[in-house]
């Protein structure tokens, strides 16, 4: 396959070059062809837009309904609180309780989510994906039930331990389909889905405060009950829709023990596409089965840890955003009513949704200044923060500004450091390191998310106490925060370049060694990661 160095220059018809392969012997199950063949970057890019519309349809739903059920609490804690149907005032809960609630959805997540992915990589990722989102929203529908402080932990709680594997096990199969300098883009893609989510269901939340008293039940409820049952009807729907990871050509899936139950699933890929995705990333139809010391080797890798600490930050500023942007909004201006709280959340969460689809692709574009771009991001988070805090308080607008900066500044920065996780991982351990890998980052960086909503806003009294100063503690902590994961992520670029990044002893000859006798890092994929591709395949420079 040519680089994107090799591409015809303009007014000229792609190229495709050696042997042409034996499509009908691919399509027929027969044996796989011997000879490389390579082509142009375009025929190659042709094959990922057809996996980007068979995954990420159903990847962007998924994550919108999961995220829309994993925040709704935040929401249904100012849903009707003028007439005492919010869910505080039902519950009688004390601010204690909602932060015990919220910090306990973390404690399992982070406990289960390296389990979780890694036993996604041992069985089938299309079962195991259909799985957590089936569980989900069967948690989920079980909120509109609540009655007490103790069954909303109680359920904050299984939610954490049926959720967790959804974001790094949807981050390890995109690594099943594509490479990781292609991943950045398609995350941020789905990634949107948390976005879009955050500021529909803060319109529709308004929707649902006017269903208040239907049927008996207070709009939260009606919230709950919805959003669970779509997601149960998706989880099954799943196992029709996702593919499983590719096969060699010329195997057949096996039909053998539990699969037999399950419905089957088209192939991802068919024909002449099918061979084109082989070529490009052969590193993927050859796995290694990975061993418990396979895994000790990424635990004890150090590169984890920068990684998981630029996590930390960006993502307990996130969901302290997501959680407590209503109650943020209602210091601002204690006059807004539910529904102005509503559809003010929601544009902050458009401003995140712009930038991810602005700078995740620019960033695979430039994928060996990842950190830089995740840094700029950060710099205009911790602009947003110091804006909602030392703006004038007669001006409370100027303050809501800040909130949309924080918004704009988020959307990049997550998806960012998951697909340099994968990039890192991927080359030094190979499958096992991302399924790993990807987990723990999601997973401990996840305690910041603990940090938020445990120890800050109203978790902490006395700096939830109404007047000038409200939260300027709480958002003082989270630029604090920030500063350490720009801090990571420069400590990372540097560490990189003075220790590189080889892949790990434990990628014997025998593992890198794939049919044809390449090694198995250098296919068509891995040699052009080895180049940062620059603007050059934008869409603005493509022909029409």
């Amino acid at each position: 396959m040519a680089s994107d160095s090799a591409v015809p220059e303009h007014g000229q018809e792609p190229a495709k070059s050696g042997v042409e392969p034996d499509v009908a012997a691919v399509r027929d199950g027969g044996p796989e062809p011997a000879a490389r063949v390579e082509y142009d970057v375009e025929r190659v890019e042709q094959v990922y837009r057809k996996l980007d519309l068979r995954i990420i349809p159903p990847f962007w739903i998924l994550y919108f309904l999961c995220s829309a059920i994993r925040s709704n609490i935040g929401l249904a804690q100012t849903m009707n609180a003028d007439v005492g149907h919010d869910l505080i005032t039902m519950l009688n809960l004390s601010s204690n309780d909602v932060s015990t609630a919220l910090a306990l959805f973390y404690v399992s997540y982070v406990i289960f989510d390296c389990p979780s992915n890694l036993v996604m990589s041992k069985l089938s990722p299309r079962v195991w994906m259909a799985r957590i989102v089936f569980a989900v929203g069967v948690i989920g529908a079980c909120f509109a039930a609540v009655q007490a402080a103790w069954s909303l932990k109680l359920l904050r709680f299984l939610l954490g331990v049926v959720i967790a594997g959804m974001w790094p096990g949807m981050s390890y199969y995109l690594t099943l389909f594509y490479p990781p300098s292609r991943t950045g883009k398609r995350i941020g893609q789905y990634f949107t889905a948390a976005q879009v989510s955050a500021a529909v269901v803060g319109l529709v939340s308004a929707g649902f405060q006017l269903m208040d008293g239907v049927g008996g039940l207070v709009g939260f409820q009606w919230m709950f009950l919805i959003y669970g049952l779509l997601a149960v009807v998706l989880g099954w729907t799943l196992l029709w829709w996702l593919p499983d990871r590719p096969l060699p050509p010329g195997q057949t899936r096996p039909q053998s023990g539990f699969a037999r139950w399950l419905p089957p699933t088209p192939e991802a890929l068919e024909g002449e596409d099918a061979l084109i995705h082989y070529q490009d990333l052969k590193r993927v139809y050859h796995p290694r089965s990975w061993t418990v010391k396979d895994l000790g080797y990424v635990l004890v890798d150090w590169r984890l840890w920068p990684l998981t600490l630029m996590y930390f930050g960006v993502v307990g500023v996130g969901i302290g955003t997501q959680l407590y942007g209503t109650v943020i909004i209602r210091g601002i201006n204690p006059s807004f009513t539910g529904v102005q709280l509503s559809l003010l959340f929601a544009p902050i969460w458009i401003m995140d949704l712009i930038a991810i689809l602005l700078v995740t692709p620019i960033s695979d574009r430039f994928h060996r200044l990842r950190p830089l771009f995740f840094s700029c991001a950060v710099c205009i988070q911790i602009a947003g923060l110091l804006t909602v805090t030392f703006a004038p308080i007669w001006n409370p607008w100027a303050r809501y500004g800040g909130l949309l900066m924080v918004g704009f500044g988020l959307g990049p920065t997550v998806p960012i450091c998951m697909t340099w996780t994968n990039e890192i991982f991927q080359q030094r351990h190979g499958e096992v390191g991302v399924a790993a890998a990807s987990a723990l980052v999601s997973g401990l960086g996840n305690l910041g998310s603990i940090t938020t909503t445990y120890a800050l806003y109203t978790g902490w009294p006395a700096d939830a106490a109404r007047g000038p100063h409200q939260y300027r503690r709480s958002n003082l902590t989270m630029i604090g925060i920030l500063c350490m994961s720009i801090l990571s992520s420069v400590v990372m670029f540097v560490a990189l370049k003075i220790a590189g990044n080889k892949p790990s002893h434990k990628i014997d000859s025998s593992e890198s060694s794939t049919l044809d006798g390449t090694d198995s890092f250098q296919d068509g994929a891995a040699r052009r990661e080895l180049e940062q591709r620059g603007f050059g395949r934008m869409w603005w420079n493509r022909r029409t």
